[in-house]
């Protein structure tokens, strides 16, 4: 798909990942609408860009349907979704107390990660099937965000890696059910990457970190993201595929 002058939605555009895929996007002609559970960070964005901002929870119906509402009036029907927004967290299954993890903590996490992920593909996909296809039978992409803790997470990741294991496990199964339609569904799944998060960590932790990674070994960069989601959207034969962009990492145990 030919990015320049198609409608797109990023989910957590607010920073990090996001901010720098709704960049990127609208530096290649794309009318970026960016969501975010930071409201005043994705208009931030979105003004930068020259695109538009909303507030949106993922987990909720009602907040998706009003931010794609509000895409939807500026745009037109978003061709190109990228699912960006998720938390991270890590907690072992059993505490220092001997008390295991709370219930709820895992719940929340896969609530955002996995229902939240699902419920904007699900509102989103029901928009793009609709629209005439264009000259190459293509009616739109979506892109997702797994992540290596997928297929190796670590020690205290069981919610995370849960979270993304699913988000990896849909790929498939998406792409086959939409490939009716001509709409299709990859995945990436990113490693150590140099995020806002991650750069509030201590220089040593982050050196260590980054010395782990076999090549380059650095800290990944957002704009390395980026141009893969980008480039994903360019590729018509990408499709049910879940990319690893992690420098050959293979996380630890701990």
């Amino acid at each position: 798909m030919n990015i320049q002058g198609q409608a797109a939605i990023v989910t957590g555009g607010a920073s990090g990942l996001g901010a720098q895929t709704a960049r990127e996007l609208a530096k290649r002609g794309a009318k970026v609408a960016v969501f975010d559970r930071n409201g005043a960070g994705a208009k931030a964005v979105a003004e930068e860009i020259g695109g538009v901002g909303f507030e949106c929870d993922i987990t909720s119906t009602e907040s998706v349907l009003a931010a794609l509402q509000g895409a939807r009036e500026a745009h037109g029907v978003a061709r190109i979704v990228m699912n960006i927004a998720g938390i991270g967290t890590a907690k072992r299954l059993i505490g220092k107390d001997g008390s295991p993890m709370p219930l709820e903590e895992f719940e929340r996490v896969i609530r955002v990660n996995l229902i939240g992920t699902f419920n904007v593909i699900r509102l989103a996909a029901a928009e793009i099937v609709k629209l005439e296809p264009l000259t190459d039978g293509e009616r739109g992409v979506i892109v997702n965000t797994a992540s290596v803790a997928a297929f190796d997470g670590q020690v205290g990741q069981e919610a995370y890696a849960a979270s993304k294991g699913g988000v990896v496990a849909l790929t498939l199964p998406l792409a086959r059910d939409l490939a009716q339609f001509g709409v299709r569904v990859v995945t990436i799944a990113p490693g150590l990457f140099l995020t806002p998060l991650m750069a509030e960590l201590p220089q040593p932790v982050q050196d260590s970190l980054a010395a782990s990674i076999p090549f380059p070994k650095r800290l990944g960069k957002p704009d390395e993201f980026a141009q893969l989601a980008a480039a994903i959207v360019e590729n018509m034969a990408l499709n049910g595929e879940v990319i690893r962009l992690d420098g050959a990492l293979r996380m630890a145990p701990r």
